[in-house]
């Protein structure tokens, strides 16, 4: 038995060494979050995403987002590489592989399907399914992770690089470093160069334009708000926080052209994260440990619905996260909504209007 303890207090001993000495993965700093809000008004909690109809429930992994094309045939960016769309049949076939992990994807006028892929940059799918990459690099700096699109009237494709630190496994050191590595994008198929309209965002994710198309959104995930880039008029080319102080964490972001945005957060916000980033040291040890010991996100599914003025007009819930939850995209098409997510094994189809 003595041995037994002694060994058990070497093993510890040499534990924490290792936590002290060994060199941590990120460089954090310190961040005050601001209180989060309560769950009232819109925000109060509801079960309408209960309602939503399940598609490939148990037949596909991740689908992250989707697009539907002009013959309102459905597609799904998934875990492993594929883009998958779904027959009369309902059921899933593979469209293309990018080799990569395929995130946020619009259709172009030109029926191609346009794809921000973490791994291989900003990528365009035509109807037969051949991929050509159209960008991997703005301003001299490699994408590391290329996230949400969307596509103006022009044929401008407004993109973002989520960071240009991590890559896409490792989006939780990006949250625990808390410094800006992410950019606002837009790529010009006329000249086909990309020129970098924001830097130092702090993980830069979804994108969406304006009704008008006078700004364009994009989501700061890791400080629970959306800022805005202005394009047209007195204020062009500068930009402002469009909301704060979100009561999640905000993934994709899509526009319906008719002044109302969708916004997917995959997890309400966490105490125990905003209380960590108060200390940059306990952050440093926290990256050095096991995955399976890092706090975890909510099982819940929240959509919120603002105006052009950055208000919350809406919010869809299941607050069980029994039906639907991780919820990255929120993509209106028609009079629905669908729903994808970063991890879970369906597409939730909800009717809107």
């Amino acid at each position: 038995m003595n041995k037994l303890l002694g060994l058990g207090a070497l093993l510890t001993g040499a534990a924490a060494a290792y936590l002290i000495i060994a060199p941590s993965p990120i460089d954090p700093v310190a961040w005050e979050a601001p209180p989060t809000p309560l769950m009232s008004g819109a925000l109060e909690p509801n079960d309408t995403l209960m309602k939503a109809e399940l598609i490939g429930k148990g037949a596909i992994h991740g689908p992250e987002d989707t697009a539907v094309d002009a013959e309102g045939r459905l597609y799904a960016s998934l875990h492993n590489g594929q883009v998958v769309r779904f027959g009369s049949d309902g059921q899933p076939a593979v469209f293309a592989d990018t080799q990569g992990r395929p995130l946020g994807m619009d259709f172009d006028r030109q029926g191609n399907l346009i794809v921000a892929d973490a791994y291989k940059g900003l990528l365009s799918i035509n109807p037969q399914g051949q991929i050509r990459v159209l960008s991997t690099t703005a301003g001299g700096v490699p994408f590391a992770f290329t996230d949400d699109l969307d596509i103006a009237s022009d044929g401008r494709i407004y993109f973002s690089d989520a960071s240009d630190k991590f890559q896409q496994p490792d989006y939780l050191l990006d949250l625990l470093e808390a410094r800006p590595h992410g950019r606002l994008l837009r790529y010009d198929p006329a000249t086909d160069s990309t020129e970098v309209l924001l830097k130092d965002l702090y993980f830069a994710n979804g994108v969406a334009l304006s009704a008008n198309e006078d700004f364009v959104l994009v989501n700061e995930t890791y400080r629970y708000r959306i800022s805005r880039y202005w394009l047209k008029g007195d204020k062009a080319g500068q930009h402002d926080i469009f909301i704060d102080n979100l009561v999640g964490l905000p993934d994709n972001l899509q526009g319906d052209r008719a002044g109302t945005f969708w916004v997917a957060l995959p997890t309400p916000r966490l105490a125990d994260t905003d209380l960590l980033h108060r200390h940059p040291w306990a952050k440093n040890l926290l990256a050095k440990l096991p995955r399976a010991l890092w706090p975890k996100p909510q099982n819940y599914g929240l959509v919120l619905a603002l105006n052009e003025n950055g208000e919350i007009i809406h919010s869809l819930h299941d607050t069980s996260g029994t039906h639907l939850r991780m919820i990255t995209s929120a993509k209106p098409v028609g009079n629905y909504l669908y729903l994808g997510s970063l991890n879970n094994d369906r597409i939730g189809k909800l009717q809107i209007k």
